[in-house]
């Protein structure tokens, strides 16, 4: 199918139900069709990658396109630059941690984004750098004790933003590195006693959220990372 075809199969799909869900995250109404994510990634695996369509589809500026068109994309064929724009045109939480989790986290660049945008103005440049962080955490099996180090830092340094879809990403990233193992959990409950201490209100409203979960992991067979006992954490929206 082309792009067309595409937005045409995407609109056959479409319900009230899921474009008010949409539209209720800030998009645009113009922009959104009204197609829930699962349907979108089905679509997707019908479809072979390219990165053609996939901007194709991104630049028709619907939501579900665009999520679709992440999900087409061949990371390799992408340029710093590519991925750069892309973010620079994302206006929802939920876009941004879909490119972050399923494209840019593949890349061995990732880490260069997150240098960048942790000093951005763009709010989901920013939030991204910190759904990076909490992705690698989770998914990097290479990643050194060195890097979650710097991570720490850079929470600790850059975690002043009052913007929930900011605050909510470093909670994420502070609670997902604080469960790859207790040595990380202490660091990372030692930032968070230090930010509820000494922080901002932003600070320790994170700290606090933070808490909540690092306070109740425990260490599951078959898990090579910790869990938390409440259900429903680990996600930062």
């Amino acid at each position: 199918m082309n792009s067309h075809e595409m937005i045409e199969a995407l609109k056959a799909q479409a319900s009230e139900k899921h474009k008010a869900s949409v539209i209720r995250m800030g998009i645009p109404e113009e922009s959104c069709i009204g197609v829930s994510t699962a349907d979108v990634r089905k679509l997707a695996k019908k479809t072979e990658k390219s990165n053609e369509l996939a901007f194709e589809l991104w630049n028709t500026d619907y939501h579900e396109a665009r999520l679709l068109a992440v999900l087409l994309f061949e990371h390799r064929g992408l340029t710093h630059a590519d991925i750069d724009k892309l973010m620079s045109e994302v206006v929802s939480w939920d876009l941004c941690d879909h490119l972050c989790k399923n494209l840019i986290i593949k890349r061995k660049d990732y880490g260069h984004f997150i240098s960048e945008w942790i000093l951005s103005t763009h709010i989901y440049k920013k939030r991204a750098a910190f759904t990076l962080m909490a992705s690698a955490a989770i998914h990097d099996k290479g990643i050194t004790d060195d890097t979650l180090d710097a991570y720490l830092r850079l929470i600790q340094e850059h975690s002043d933003s009052g913007h929930a879809h900011i605050k909510k990403a470093v909670s994420w990233a502070l609670r997902e590195i604080g469960k790859k193992d207790f040595t990380y959990n202490e660091k990372a409950l030692i930032l968070a006693h230090e930010l509820l201490e000494s922080g901002g209100k932003t600070q320790v409203w994170i700290a606090k959220d933070a808490i909540k979960e690092l306070e109740t992991v425990v260490k599951a067979e078959g898990r090579a990372r910790l869990i938390s006992v409440n259900s429903g954490m680990g996600k930062g929206n």
